[in-house]
């Protein structure tokens, strides 16, 4: 039961993400509206979170290794819901900018942290198995985020979900305290301060081998991320879709993810974790070239949502199985790993989604080209990393 519920408590921790920024998406339009405000400034509230989660993650790894990963959660979730709790009373559009920052950043710890803490008390295909089942959890919150968000200004306004943020924040601060064990002895943990930090993430950087699983990962997430900032101009808009229609759509594939996490839990008894990586990949370039043959010959909804669906359900076999293989060998600063993991994701991200919008809201052109590039890209770094000579896969 202990187990069950850290599987529960970690994969809500690394969902912070989209509960952070999609629960908050439906209530945009209300809040420009009443801060006076105009859309792109609206929008910034949204890119500056997302900074926050970067930089959260960065930051939260190094100083889980030095002191626990117990101490830092418990501080990165107790400045969430402060600032969730402020975003509720922002007086204005400056301040809550400011406070969506903050936010992020407390948010980032969860994401971070999260990872590490399974990296600790598992390895290997455990790991790969561990981080799948986390899925099953976190896979939810980009599903049904926007939903609860759209279902909260029924009886509130945009002020009334920063207060449930806040208190999800709490919960999950609450799960810490009452489920989480400190997984980092004293004798594991970091002892330098800023130079060893900057000498821990040179010697990552410096691993092939982590460096080709932290692109690959990168890649399939920034194309996830150009998916995210393009689709819906892409049925509404293009093709003339409803909102319902996308909505579906949307969730649809976020049930693929689920379902293909789910499908690498019970591959991984026979097959290895890059076995089903490669697999993973591969379906993810095929998805994005597929997509971009169907926007050049016009085919229409009927080849662009199957193109998404592959796209987007095969980061069930990538992520899980490309962070296992990527914090395996470095069980000593997984920490720190996994800050460089969220922050080179993140920062792929961040520049894919606004040059899907390079066309403005009538082309699906920069969508397709983008994905199609990152997924070839994701390919690409997939082979260096099996054509390093001292390469060995971790059991």
């Amino acid at each position: 039961m202990r187990r069950v519920l850290l599987v529960l408590l970690l994969g809500l921790l690394s969902g912070f993400g989209p509960i952070a920024i999609d629960m908050y998406l439906p209530a945009l339009p209300q809040l420009t509206h009443d801060l006076g405000i105009g859309a792109s400034t609206a929008q910034l509230t949204l890119a500056v979170c997302l900074g926050g989660l970067a930089v959260g993650q960065l930051v939260s790894g190094p100083l889980s290794d030095r002191y626990g990963r117990k101490r830092p959660l418990l501080g990165g979730l107790a400045l969430f819901v402060a600032a969730s709790l402020a975003c509720a009373a922002a007086p204005g559009a400056a301040a809550l900018i400011v406070l969506r920052f903050v936010e992020g950043l407390g948010g980032g710890f969860g994401i971070a942290i999260s990872r590490a803490v399974a990296r600790d008390i598992t390895t290997g295909r455990a790991l790969a198995g561990f981080l799948s089942a986390m899925m099953l959890v976190n896979g939810l919150a980009p599903i049904l985020s926007p939903v609860i968000g759209a279902q909260l200004l029924h009886v509130t306004d945009w002020r009334g979900i920063f207060v449930v943020l806040a208190g999800i924040g709490a919960a999950a601060l609450l799960g810490v305290v009452l489920v989480l064990r400190e997984t980092l002895a004293p004798e594991q943990r970091r002892s330098g301060g800023f130079d060893d930090v900057r000498a821990t993430t040179k010697e990552l950087l410096a691993d092939r081998v982590f460096l080709g699983y932290l692109v690959v990962l990168a890649f399939s997430f920034g194309a996830m991320f150009a998916y995210i900032a393009g689709s819906s101009f892409v049925v509404e808009d293009i093709h003339g879709g409803s909102p319902q229609l996308y909505g579906a759509i949307f969730a649809l594939n976020g049930v693929g993810i689920v379902c293909a996490s789910q499908l690498n839990r019970y591959l991984l008894r026979s097959h290895s974790e890059l076995t089903l990586l490669a697999a993973g990949v591969v379906a993810s370039a095929c998805g994005g070239f597929a997509l971009l043959a169907v926007v050049v010959a016009g085919i229409g909804l009927v080849g662009i949502v199957p193109s998404f669906f592959v796209l987007v359900a095969s980061l069930g076999m990538i992520l899980p199985n490309a962070t296992a293989l990527a914090l395996a060998p470095h069980p000593h600063v997984a920490g720190a790993a996994s800050g460089l993991i969220g922050i080179f994701q993140y920062a792929v991200g961040v520049v894919a989604a606004p040059i899907v919008g390079i066309a403005g809201t009538h082309s699906a052109y920069p969508m397709a080209i983008v994905i199609a590039l990152l997924g070839g890209a994701s390919l690409v770094a997939l082979r260096h990393v099996r054509n390093v000579p001292e390469y060995a896969e971790p059991r």
